[in-house]
């Protein structure tokens, strides 16, 4: 039986992020998974990677649950809005404490790339953000969606990665909220 993991990184359980991962959960639920979620919001860990990699910040067990659950996902679906052409906080500091040397990949002596200790897993991101996919693309090079999917996953072995990007959000009337609730409720079904 497949494992999926749904990540939520919006801090507000109201937000539209929160919308979204629902639909997914919904579409996925129809399928014969396992399904797991993790909302970084309600998780209780310090942030701050305090000492870099000098020293190992001792885990908190909200993050050892987390770090325990990703590694028995086959199938991860990230949720989070893209904030200054970066992702929140506090996902930030939950990627930082948890994506480490020894976790989700070992650094190989003289060699420039690591061992990617979460080969075998897939992924897909889904972004929503103000601005429209073709000024993220053309005018900014897509910060966001390089440093996440090639910069973090695909550098610790988790591969496809696919990526929704759902934009505008400002002024998006119900009804596409609606089109794309149903879309991401669609690729839960199909386990995308």
């Amino acid at each position: 039986m497949k494992s999926i993991l749904i990540i939520n990184g919006h801090p507000d359980k109201e937000s539209f992020n929160y919308a979204l991962s629902d639909a997914y959960k919904e579409g996925a639920n129809k399928t014969n998974v396992t399904l797991t979620q993790i909302n970084i919001s309600e998780l209780d860990f310090n942030p701050n990677l305090r000492f870099g990699y000098r020293k190992r910040t001792e885990l908190e067990p909200d993050l050892i649950d987390a770090i325990e659950k990703i590694k028995k996902a086959d199938h991860i679906v990230w949720f989070f809005p893209m904030w200054w052409y970066g992702y929140p906080a506090l996902m930030k500091g939950f990627i930082d404490r948890i994506f480490l040397p020894g976790i989700t990949y070992q650094p190989i002596p003289k060699k420039a790339l690591p061992q990617k200790l979460l080969k075998g897993k897939t992924a897909r991101i889904v972004i929503t953000a103000d601005a429209p996919k073709w000024y993220d693309y053309l005018f900014m090079k897509s910060p966001t969606i390089n440093q996440f999917k090639k910069g973090t996953l695909e550098f610790c072995g988790i591969k496809p990665v696919k990526v929704t990007y759902i934009a505008p959000m400002k002024n998006s009337t119900i009804e596409l909220r609606k089109k794309w609730i149903k879309k991401i409720a669609l690729l839960g079904e199909k386990l995308k």
